[in-house]
This record gives C-alpha cells, structure tokens and sequence, in this order.
C-alpha cells in the first residue's frame, strides 16, 4: 500500500487570481474597492500588543453582542447567543456544513452557484445534488422539496448576482422544514433583503453573512452566522470541539469599530451600489447583456465577442475579471465593481476591445 493510499484526496476549491504585479486593475475577486472604517484603522493602531502572548476570548463574546444590537436595531430582536462568529463566511459555512448536514441525504444547491459547496460535501463525506437554475440563471424554489439532508441558497447568487425573494426563501424554509436551510448572504449589503428577518419564523433558518465584501475587510476574515439558539449552540459545540481560538484579539476589536460605524458603512456601500448601477448602463451601450445585480459584481455576456477573448485582452491591458471555464457559464464574466476611476479604466479598454 502507498502512503497516498491514506490521505483524504479532494479536488480543492480554486480561488480567484490574486495578481502580484504593481499598477494593475483588479476587478476579479469581489474585494470592497474602499478602505475600511477608518475606526477600525485606529482600533488597529491603537491595539496593545502585549495582548498578542494571550488567547482570544474563546466565545468572542464582546464582537457577537456588537452584532446582535445592530442587527436588532436593523431586522428583529436578537442576543449574543442568536449569533456565530468565524474566521470569514468560508469558516462559519464550513463549521454549519459539519454541524447540519450529518443525515446521509443529500444536500442541495443549485448547479450555477458559489463553488466552496461542492468541495465542503467532499472533504466531510456529504452527499449532494445540484439543482440546475433556470434559463435565466434564476432559482426555482419549487426545485427544492422535503427529502433532501438540507439546502444551501446563496443569496444574492453567485456568480449571477441575482437576488431570490424573501417570498421564495420563505417557500423553501416551509418545505424543508426538518433539515436546516443556509442562506449564504456575502453580497446582501448590497441592494438584498436579508432573511435575517425570517429567524424567528423559521426555526430551521441558518443566515451567513460576511464582513469582507460591504465592510471592507476581507483580509481580517470575519463572518458570521445568524439562527435561533439552539442552531447557534450546536455550531458553537462543533467549533470548540475544532478550535477553540478562532478569531484573534485583534481583529476582534476590529470588527467592532466596524460595526459601530454604521454611517461609514452605509455611505461607502451606496458609493458602491451607484457606480453599478451606471457600470450596467455603460456596459449594456458596449452591447453586453446583464443580469439584475444585487451585488458588488457584474455578471456579463457579449453578443459577439466571447467572454474568454475578452478576458485574455483585457489581462494584457492589466484589468483583471474573472472568467469560469466551465459549461454553461464559459461565455459570462464576474467583473467587480471597482472605483469609478477603474470602472471607466475598464468602459475605455472595452471600448477598444469589443469595437
């Protein structure tokens, strides 16, 4: 028998490219083109070292109240313990994925959708089906029926952007009422309605949210979760029995600033909702066709010129998108929404292009 023999073997998840040359465009991994608060640039400098030879507070407690105040003050009540804290929604998913989805059934996603879930069901040995979106790249919930070992709709979608309504959420929850539907919600500042505000009706509801895209901190790694207790404390149980000290003392402050700057957070995620919104009109004039954004991003086809000749012209002018080479999304691309600088960097170089 070979060592090999021995190892988990998974195909991994592919992240976006993360370009290291200097003086580029990078429109092709979601990133907030903002800083942060400049709250949390000063938590962040004013933070006392001496606190890095101790362990975090293993429940994370002062960053989960922090959240449950502002998102009672935004959707329904909630406490400290309606809330999960991670390193990033990629964390706080993983641990839901290792906590729920332990039936032997399988789980459900549809086909056209945030690639990580897929690779989750790999590594933890779950079962899963793929549900096909509609022709236009919507989510039919009535796909989605009791029989499953879960469900995972990410929402808005990606890489589509487009949001499926709270009504046909609500639909999913009532006809899965005995596994736990995750609603991934890392765009949702973004223009979404959150099912935040449906926890209370849906004991089965598990909402994900992020602070790396509308809070600018992707290389912090936060992310949360939001659920009724008891699905709170089953994630908790399952982390603790992982690790204990997920989230560093540091960025535990960090993430608190963040919070408490709402009027930071709000101007810069409608400087950003703006400039898509003129981004789809520009686009659509250079002949490209767009779905209904809710997100940071664009998902965009071109009636003539191929989504792969672009993104390789487009690379050697130094403004990297994201391209899938997969079957059926291999002629759309995921352009970030960038500053508006970028973005009209972008609209000329296009211009250019596509002729």
């Amino acid at each position: 028998m070979a060592l090999s023999d021995n190892f988990r073997k998974v195909v991994p998840y592919v992240p976006g490219e993360q370009p290291q040359k200097k003086n580029i465009i990078k429109l092709n991994t979601n990133e907030n083109p903002y800083p942060p608060s400049p709250n949390v640039i000063k938590a962040i400098e004013d933070f006392d070292g001496e606190t890095l030879r101790l362990y975090p507070e293993p429940n994370i407690d002062k960053l989960r109240r922090e959240l449950a105040e502002y998102l009672s003050n935004r959707y329904i009540e909630l406490d400290k313990d309606n809330v999960f804290v991670g390193v990033g929604s990629d964390d706080v998913l993983s641990t839901a994925f290792l906590t729920f989805f332990n039936s032997g059934r399988c789980v459900e996603f549809a086909d056209i959708t945030y690639s990580f879930y897929d690779v989750w069901c790999d590594v933890y040995k779950i079962p899963y089906k793929q549900i096909p979106v509609k022709s236009d790249f919507t989510i039919n919930p009535e796909d989605y029926k009791s029989g499953n070992g879960g469900v995972v709709i990410a929402n808005p979608n990606a890489p589509t952007g487009i949001e499926l309504p709270l009504t046909d959420i609500g639909k999913i929850l009532k006809e899965n009422s005995d596994v736990v539907v995750i609603v991934d919600e890392a765009y949702v500042d973004f223009g979404g309605n959150s099912a935040i505000s449906l926890i209370n009706d849906y004991k089965n509801l598990v909402v994900v949210q992020t602070f790396s895209k509308s809070r600018s901190m992707a290389g912090a790694r936060i992310g949360f979760a939001v659920a009724n207790k008891e699905l709170i404390k089953a994630m908790s149980d399952v982390k603790f029995s992982i690790n204990s000290y997920t989230l560093t003392n540091m960025f535990i402050e960090a993430g608190v600033a963040s919070v408490k700057d709402n009027d930071y957070f709000e101007t810069q995620v409608e400087r950003i909702i703006n400039t898509r919104e003129k981004a789809k009109e520009e686009l659509t004039n250079l002949g490209f066709s767009i779905t209904d954004s809710k997100t940071n991003f664009l998902w965009a086809t071109h009636k003539s010129l191929s989504a792969r000749v672009i993104f390789e012209k487009l690379r050697e002018k130094d403004i990297f998108v994201r391209y899938f080479n997969k079957p059926g999304i291999d002629n759309y691309l995921r352009i970030t929404v960038g500053t508006d600088e970028e973005m009209n960097c972008l609209y000329d170089a296009l211009r250019d292009i596509v002729g």
